[in-house]
């Protein structure tokens, strides 16, 4: 639910009011470690979240790092094949991995926190989450500020030392998931705090180095947090595979009064995401029941959308127009949620 007024930052439904309450759902993971993997390895957490919104479904995927190896989306590949295991020997190769990590001096960072005390979080709830993007905001005035998102725990920050985990391990390799689990059933609900970091435009213009650069930090010093948000997992899926294994997280999944930057990750995420799951689960993947919007009727979904295997939902779009620009009042223009523009300036070229 909302814990402050933003709304001189963003014109978004879901932070209307204070104490505006929104559906929503967490999934939490390892990075390197497939389907299977010991939860309580070094190594990155994932800490998507999606929230109902009554405007539609807003997907903040992050992790519990602020920052990540590098900037270069194309990189993305090569760090999945660096880190997760060898086409040879089919095991996991320390030579590969820092072969990678090392090739790239930006890295430094973020595995300077994964290999500190945070690189093996005891669990899922007692680790910070972070957008790690730059994220932007627009109030109803068409004003825009950048911001990034961070969730602090309100359990307190806890980890494991390497003989700790590798004893949890050798016990338990879903410490972490039945921590989880086990503390929602026994009504001991986790929540976290969400804050933003706010930088206006005309400040990032005169920025020391590039904010939307995802290997660097804004300074808290200097961007301080403000909180504008507390939420709580209070219930367990019903069935893992229905509502966990076939979620689906996008960072193009946003509403009105919240969108994006420069930051070219960011950028090569808004592809890839979609893609990813139209391979994984279909063309249709937002019918299933855990990606529906639940704030606003399937009636409301773009009517352009039709046709592909598995479409169960809304009558396929009936008979109805499913073209724009018509002449029957179909899709009016809403200019009260057009974005404020992005001035583009230098050459385009590959991006280091």
């Amino acid at each position: 639910y909302s814990t402050n007024d933003i709304t001189q930052y963003t014109s978004a439904s879901i932070f209307s009011e204070v104490g505006k309450q929104t559906e929503m759902f967490a999934r939490f993971s390892t990075v390197a470690g497939e389907r299977g993997a010991a939860d309580a390895e070094r190594d990155i957490r994932g800490f998507a979240l999606k929230f109902y919104t009554d405007e539609g479904n807003w997907d903040l995927v992050g992790n519990n790092t602020p920052v990540f190896f590098f900037r270069d989306p194309k990189l993305f590949a090569s760090l999945n094949h660096a880190v997760k295991r060898d086409p040879r020997t089919n095991m996991r190769s320390a030579q590969n991995n820092w072969d990678f990590w090392t090739s790239l001096p930006e890295a430094l960072h973020q595995v300077t926190i994964l290999m500190s005390d945070r690189g093996i979080p005891k669990g899922f709830r007692n680790m910070h989450g972070f957008g790690s993007h730059t994220y932007s905001m627009y109030n109803d005035k068409g004003e825009r500020v950048w911001v990034k998102f961070h969730h602090r725990t309100q359990q307190g920050i806890e980890n494991l030392q390497p003989d700790e985990a590798a004893k949890i391990i050798a016990d338990d390799r879903e410490s972490s998931q039945r921590d989880l689990f086990e503390a929602i059933e026994n009504k001991d609900y986790p929540k976290w705090k969400t804050y933003i970091q706010v930088m206006t435009e005309e400040q990032a213009r005169n920025h020391k180095d590039n904010p939307f650069d995802l290997t660097k930090v804004w300074y808290k010093g200097d961007y301080p947090l403000i909180e504008v948000g507390e939420w709580e997992l209070n219930r367990n899926p019903d069935n893992y595979f229905q509502d966990v294994e076939q979620a689906a997280f996008a960072p193009t999944n946003i509403v009105p009064g919240l969108d994006f930057s420069p930051d070219k990750m960011l950028q090569g995420r808004l592809f890839s995401y979609g893609d990813a799951q139209r391979y994984r689960l279909g063309v249709n993947h937002w019918q299933i029941p855990v990606n529906q919007p639940k704030g606003v009727g399937v009636e409301n979904i773009c009517p352009f959308s039709r046709d592909g295997q598995m479409r169960i939902l809304d009558n396929n779009q009936g008979g109805g127009t499913h073209y724009y620009p018509n002449s029957d009042g179909s899709f009016e223009d809403q200019p009260e949620f057009k974005k404020p523009g992005l001035k583009v300036e230098g050459e385009a070229y590959e991006y280091d």
